[in-house]
């Protein structure tokens, strides 16, 4: 693809028998946000924690900005650009929300200090709202501002490429109507996204391109509407009725 900045080659990830992640080849180009679904089980989650380098690649290739990067350690990739955030948020919850995003950007942002750090963090607190809670233990926080944390330290690292995994899940739908926001502003700001999400309505509303997974395998990707209608994705995920709303413009 022509100015990606991420691409997989035949990347499989097993686990013992098991091919979580099998024989996956797509690529992310600039500026793109792309939406990656599939059922449970997937590899989703295991797909984003093998371009990481969480889970290493058993098999293929992961190239990011016209690097290899498939090999290195999960530190030296985040400190390289590609930041992500986590299904089951977990912050450091004796620390303070300021402190929790000055990490993000003292060991993975490259902020030359301390006092740096925690500018570039106070700068991100307010970016995702939360600059009222900066001196707050992140224990104290609900959900909604626990996922914006998880947000703002990774906005911290200054990513290029930003995985978000199930970052609406457990919000109601105002506080998804405010997650969506700043996804957006992120996009606008020049980041790239993935987003790994299970409601539709994010997927429509952000997604430029979607990817699906099913049994590890890539069954279909491509613009949003053709790739819902697609039978193969009703079968395997989303189901008739909901393949109907889609093609009645339900969403």
């Amino acid at each position: 693809m022509r100015g990606a900045l991420l691409e997989l080659e035949g990347v499989e990830r097993r686990f013992g028998g098991l091919k979580a992640v099998d024989g996956v080849t797509v690529s992310i180009a600039r500026g793109e946000i792309i939406g990656l679904i599939g059922p449970n089980g997937a590899g989703k989650t295991t797909l984003i924690n093998t371009i990481t380098g969480v889970h290493p690649a058993t098999a293929g290739r992961i190239v990011f900005e016209g690097r290899d990067i498939t090999r290195l350690k999960p530190h030296v990739i985040a400190g390289l650009g590609l930041a992500r955030t986590f299904q089951i948020v977990q912050p450091f919850p004796a620390m303070t929300v300021l402190e929790n995003v000055t990490a993000g950007a003292l060991f993975a942002g490259g902020a030359p200090t301390m006092k740096a750090a925690q500018e570039a963090a106070m700068e991100r607190l307010e970016f995702t709202g939360l600059a009222a809670h900066a001196s707050k233990p992140a224990s104290t926080l609900t959900l909604a501002q626990r996922k914006r944390l998880e947000l703002a330290k990774s906005l911290a690292m200054k990513p290029r490429l930003l995985m978000l995994d199930e970052v609406n899940a457990g919000l109601n739908s105002s506080e998804v109507d405010d997650a969506l926001d700043i996804i957006r502003r992120i996009a606008a700001s020049g980041v790239t996204i993935l987003v790994v999400e299970h409601l539709m309505k994010v997927v429509l509303s952000v997604s430029q391109r979607i990817i699906v997974l099913h049994h590890g395998q890539l069954i279909a990707e491509g613009e949003p509407k053709a790739v819902l209608s697609s039978p193969a994705v009703i079968e395997a995920y989303l189901g008739s009725r909901y393949a109907d709303r889609i093609a009645g413009g339900a969403g």
